[in-house]
């Protein structure tokens, strides 16, 4: 069959996919199974190399053989990969299951002694927590464009080789069916993939069922957005342990999921950051020429532009930046001269970049260790970005990450991560629980840096002791923000939630979701992921230990430990080698090679975050953005400073640094106006500029307040500037510019 051959004219044995996903308020479940059939007439060795979510804990894997079905135990990985080459040569038919050790996204599935006309399921299941956007919305992603991974210059390590076919010669299928829970109802469901629509199952509407419908086809990962009612709410969910598992183990005893919603008061939130330093790195390697979306007339580049230039007009007064392009090299816009540290401790970087490094780990790691200096806020723009890449920076650099996928705009997910980075700055974040007599709380978390209004923080504790089910505990949490003393408390039950270690949602046959305890694996995986960047920081044997030990107790991958199962039925002594496939993984024709990455020099160059901050000599003020830049930033190196095509950003390119717009023709043109009409309307005693500035925040408020969330800093920064002109005439002239634009806006909306 033509559809089971690669480009090379070779069999493939995976056949299909099929996912169920269960979601239980913040936490999902997936079940993979992977059928493979091999139609050849000698038995098959098959490679399937796969993207995995970066934060998941991938807790089971079996294998079902004709009537045999065979559950993979966790074992130290080198241990495994020895029996699997045993099993493979006395002819046992041996699965094994490994995560990268450059990528904790990346899994490689090794399938051996596939006999001529046999079929094998393979099941795999995962969990892992979702992460909330901006607008509230749970993101799941089902990764299934897997890109190259590419290995900066000089750097060690094998990188991963992925065989790529376009979409319409992908030789297996996909099925995906989703159930989803809260205490809070359902509200809706969104997916850049087209689904059936949602059943929901109860007349309160907190459980709902969906598919994907037929007509998906391999061009994109499956995402999706999941919105509740009332989901800002502070949670606490208690697990109750494994009951074999050993009493005082992180299996053994009850662990506690918390969702923290820091809340700041008006006099807290009133003193954001009106000054600071922002450092904008931006991809522009080959794929970022290319389309934001399939259809789509915009540019991935374009559009990062049109999004930094308006990140740039919304900076307050009195900030300092520069900005990083990167490809195969590296530029900057402001000169890099050797001087002191900046003193500065609000140092910011956003980052934004649609690709993947085979180097994950290392570009987290650097981004943690010089947590201390900077803030990172991270994108991934478009279909098949790393999620552990942008995750992992955002989190270890205390910031926000932010996926566009789709049709969805750059510009207001960009302008949200912002407002966190212009939120005031926490310190010395401290927990306390107030637990019943005998019972005490191990954080299993690395410590609170971070806490954003509006932004999810979540932590992990294992609690120890006896208590009545019916008590209750209450987490306290203080910080300092703004030079003030903070408190936020939590008061919970201490009984474990109903179902949510045993229910497994789908029913017991293999038609969904088996894994029980997610709430223990997540919090296992979470234990897993700090001992290892230990371990990469020391190089110390005893971490190793305890991870070892840590996996194979909670049954968790980790990159020293490996999934393995072995059917011994049946075995014979394979004649000859086997037959070696690897499994095509889907990258899409427009996303071309990703020649290098955001962070080649970074993995050249351990000190690059430091070298940022203290080689700012000459720092430019963002109210005093040169015409050069201007023009640089704009036009590229075009002398013809090129329309923006969204009448909203041409707008905005047309501000001044300083919040002001000059009254001229481009101005008239963005207004859809000419200057003869601007002129012969501003009344005779007020400025041109105050005149042009009260014309913009007109416009902007009578005809683009849907997008007001994208407009909203710079414009308040045009009223701030506005108010310290103390015009005379302010009414009159919102009455004339009304007249003039055809609108209606008061002179109090316009912050005035």
């Amino acid at each position: 069959m033509f559809g089971l051959l690669t480009f090379e004219k070779d069999s493939v044995p995976l056949k299909s996919i099929e996912v169920q996903l269960e979601v239980k308020d913040h936490v999902a479940t997936v079940a993979s199974t992977l059928n493979y059939e091999n139609k050849e007439d000698k038995s098959v060795e098959a490679v399937f190399v796969f993207p995995m979510p970066g934060d998941a804990a991938v807790c089971h894997f079996s294998a079902q053989v004709g009537q045999t079905n065979v559950v993979a135990e966790v074992k130290d990985k080198q241990q495994a990969r020895e029996e699997y080459d045993n099993g493979l040569s006395s002819g046992q038919q041996v699965f094994i299951l490994e995560e990268s050790d450059e990528s904790p996204d990346i899994f490689a599935l090794s399938v051996g002694n596939l006999h001529p006309g046999e079929s094998a399921s393979i099941r795999l299941e995962y969990v892992t927590e979702l992460a909330v956007q901006a607008d509230d919305g749970l993101r799941f992603c089902l990764p299934v464009v897997l890109n190259p991974r590419y290995q900066p210059q000089g750097s060690e390590g094998p990188s991963v080789q992925v065989t790529s076919v376009p979409a319409f010669m992908v030789p297996y299928s996909l099925s995906f069916s989703a159930r989803v829970s809260s205490p809070r109802p359902v509200s809706k469901v969104e997916s850049n993939s087209p689904l059936e629509p949602l059943q929901y199952l109860s007349a309160d509407q907190t459980q709902a069922t969906f598919k994907l419908a037929e007509e998906y086809k391999f061009d994109r990962d499956v995402e999706l957005l999941i919105y509740y009612k009332d989901a800002q709410q502070p949670t606490a969910v208690v697990e109750a342990g494994e009951a074999s598992a050993e009493p005082g183990s992180v299996m053994g005893d009850p662990v506690v999921m918390v969702s923290l919603y820091p809340e700041y008061s008006e006099s807290v939130m009133s003193k954001c950051n009106s000054s600071g330093e922002f450092v904008f790195l931006l991809d522009r390697s080959a794929s970022m020429d290319f389309p934001l979306y399939c259809g789509s007339h915009e540019s991935r580049i374009a559009s990062a532009k049109d999004t930094l230039l308006l990140l740039l007009k919304s900076l307050p007064n009195g900030c300092y930046f520069n900005i990083y392009s990167f490809g195969d090299s590296y530029e900057h816009v402001f000169p890099l001269e050797s001087r002191d540290p900046l003193c500065s401790a609000s140092i910011t970087l956003f980052i934004f970049t649609d690709g993947e490094v085979c180097c994950t780990k290392s570009v987290v790691d650097e981004v943690k260790k010089n947590s201390e200096f900077h803030r990172c806020f991270s994108f991934g723009i478009g279909e098949g970005a790393s999620s552990e890449l942008i995750y992992g920076m955002a989190r270890e650099g205390g910031g926000h990450a932010q996926f566009i996928i789709g049709k969805e705009r750059m510009q207001p997910k960009a302008m949200q991560s912002l407002r966190f980075a212009l939120q005031p700055r926490v310190a010395d974040v401290s927990l306390s629980w107030d637990l019943p007599e005998g019972v005490s709380a191990t954080l299993l978390s690395p410590p609170i840096r971070t806490l954003l209004q509006g932004q999810r923080s979540l932590i992990y504790a294992q609690l120890t002791g006896e208590c009545s089910e019916a008590t209750d505990g209450c987490l306290t949490v203080n910080f300092t923000a703004a030079g003030h003393q903070c408190q936020n408390q939590l008061h919970f039950s201490l009984r474990p939630a109903e179902g949510i270690a045993h229910e497994a949602g789908f029913d017991q046959k293999g038609d969904g979701p088996l894994t029980c305890l997610p709430i223990h694996r997540l919090a296992a995986r979470t234990l897993i992921r700090s001992l290892e960047w230990e371990h990469r920081q020391n190089g110390q044997e005893g971490e190793v230990k305890k991870i070892l030990e840590l996996s194979i107790q909670s049954g968790i991958s980790s990159v020293f430990t490996a999934f393995l199962a072995v059917n011994k039925c049946n075995g014979k002594a394979v004649e000859g080698p086997l037959i070696y496939r690897e499994n095509p993984t889907y990258m899409p024709l427009l996303r071309g090679g990703l020649e290098f990455l955001m962070f080649d020099y970074l993995c050249r160059e351990r000190n690059v975050f430091r070298r940022i901050y203290s080689s700012l000599r000459k720092r430019a003020s963002a109210s005093k953005l040169g015409k050069s830049f201007k023009k640089k930033l704009v036009s590229g190196d075009s002398e013809t400073r090129k329309p923006a095509r969204d009448p909203l950003l041409e707008l905005v390119s047309l501000q001044n640094a300083s919040g002001c717009w000059l009254l001229d023709p481009c101005l008239a043109a963005a207004l859809q106006k000419n200057m003869q009409e601007l002129e012969e309307t501003k009344p005779k005693s007020v400025k041109k500029e105050v005149w042009a500035t009260i014309l913009a925040l007109i416009w902007l408020h009578g005809f683009k307040v849907e997008e007001k969330d994208e407009w909203e800093l710079l414009a308040a920064k045009a009223a701030s500037w506005l108010r310290a002109k103390k015009v005379v005439c302010l009414r009159a002239c919102v009455e004339a510019g009304n007249v003039l634009l055809g609108c209606n806006v008061q002179t109090d909306a316009l912050g005035l």
